[in-house]
């Protein structure tokens, strides 16, 4: 597929076909993350590919954070919701990690956290040049530890969740800033 196409045709899917994505296709995400580029090619990534029941479990960790008692969330953790509704729809959930920084100061975290970010965004272009949709949630945040530790990997960081399967929607592309409103001019 064309780049400029798979570019404009990227969207957040949340709802997916209940078909299962063939291992060719699961190998294809993983290897476009892997060649990703990364600061000082650190490649602080790693990727955990999880699907049917070990892929809901995610989904109901991030649930149960709305049962415990005593506990005031903010409104904005209610999308958590939503995410989890997505993950249990897809067919595949891909957990991205990364090693927990030893030092608040580590200068390594925003070099990092960019190349990660590069990473999930290589994997939701190549869903895209597989006619797969994509979906990338950060609402694994609230839940991280639980989820680390469901996992078996207590001691990494959970950066994000990826979604994916075939699409049973086509989003509208949503509304972009116009190029005037994001680019600076030096002063």
């Amino acid at each position: 597929m064309d780049f400029e196409k798979v570019v404009n045709d990227r969207r957040s899917v949340r709802r997916f076909e209940n078909r299962m994505v063939e291992e060719e296709k699961i190998n294809k995400l993983i290897e476009a993350a892997r060649l990703c580029q990364s600061a000082k090619n650190r490649q602080p990534w790693k990727f955990m590919v999880l699907q049917g029941n070990e892929k809901d479990k995610i989904a109901e960790i991030m649930l149960a954070l709305f049962e415990r008692k005593n506990i005031d969330l903010p409104g904005y953790v209610n999308s958590s919701k939503s995410s989890a509704d997505a993950i249990k729809k897809a067919p595949l959930l891909i957990l991205v990690f990364k090693e927990k920084d030893k030092d608040k100061d580590d200068n390594w975290t925003t070099g990092d956290l960019l190349s990660i970010g590069a990473a999930i965004e290589h994997i939701c272009l190549e869903a895209v040049n597989l006619n797969l949709g994509s979906v990338w949630i950060r609402d694994t945040v609230y839940t991280e530890q639980e989820i680390c530790d469901y996992a078996g990997y207590s001691k990494l960081q959970l950066v994000s969740g990826i979604a994916v399967g075939y699409p049973a929607e086509e989003p509208a592309a949503r509304p972009r800033k116009k190029a005037e409103e994001i680019i600076l001019q030096k002063r």
